[in-house]
C-alpha cells in the first residue's frame, strides 16, 4: 500500500494542531441564574456583616469590611462601574469609582460630605425579589425590589437593577447598580 507523503504529513500537523489546542485553556464566562441568585444573596449577606461590625467593632472595622466587599462584588478592576445608590443627590448622584462606593456604605469621606454610610445603619434581614433575570451569555441582568429590615423592625423597599459580568477568575462581578426609592404618586 503506498502512502501519499503529503497526505500523512497534513494529518501529522493536523494532529499537533489538535493536541497543542487541547493543552489550551478556555474560559467560560457564560452566566447560570443560581450565580446572579448567590451573588444578591451574598451582597445581602455582606451589607448586613458590615452593620453588624459597625455595632460591634465600630467605623474603622465596618470600613475595612466595606472595602474587603467593594473589591471581591463590584467590577472596579474592568473600569467604571455604573453605581446608582439609593440616597444620593447631584452632583454625587453617581458613584462610578470604588472610593465613590466606599464612601455611600461606610461614609466618612469628606468628598462625600452628604454620605452618611447606608450599611451602617443596623439592617437586620435584606431580601431580594426578582421581578426578572435577564441572562445573555457573559451577561446577567437583575430588576426588582430589595427590601431592608432596619433595627427597629422597619422596612424599606427599593427598586434594584443589577448587572453582572464575570472576571477572568469567573467570579460574578456587579458592573451596573441602580437604587431608587419606589415613586409614591401625590
Amino acid at each position: 500500500m503506498k502512502i501519499n507523503r503529503l497526505a500523512l504529513a497534513a494529518l501529522l500537523v493536523t494532529t499537533a494542531s489538535l493536541q497543542a489546542h487541547a493543552k489550551t485553556p478556555v474560559v467560560n464566562h457564560a452566566i447560570n441564574e443560581a450565580e446572579v441568585l448567590t451573588a444578591q444573596q451574598n451582597w445581602c449577606k455582606a451589607l448586613l456583616d458590615i452593620s453588624a461590625v459597625h455595632q460591634r467593632d465600630g467605623v474603622a472595622a465596618a470600613t475595612a469590611l466595606a472595602a474587603k466587599v467593594i473589591d471581591s462584588a463590584y467590577g472596579y478592576q474592568f473600569g467604571a462601574v455604573l453605581f446608582k445608590p439609593t440616597l444620593t443627590v447631584a452632583p454625587q448622584t453617581f458613584r462610578t469609582d470604588r472610593a465613590g462606593a466606599l464612601a455611600y456604605f461606610v461614609g466618612g469621606n469628606p468628598s462625600y460630605p452628604n454620605d452618611t454610610g447606608f450599611a451602617l445603619k443596623g439592617w437586620k434581614k435584606c431580601d431580594v425579589d426578582n421581578a426578572a433575570v435577564y441572562i445573555s451569555g457573559d451577561v446577567a441582568m437583575t430588576m426588582g425590589n430589595v427590601r431592608f429590615t432596619g433595627p427597629d423592625g422597619t422596612v424599606t423597599t427599593v427598586d434594584k437593577t443589577w448587572s453582572f459580568a464575570k472576571d477572568d477568575a469567573g467570579q460574578l462581578r456587579i458592573v451596573v447598580h441602580h437604587s431608587s426609592l419606589p415613586y409614591a404618586a401625590r
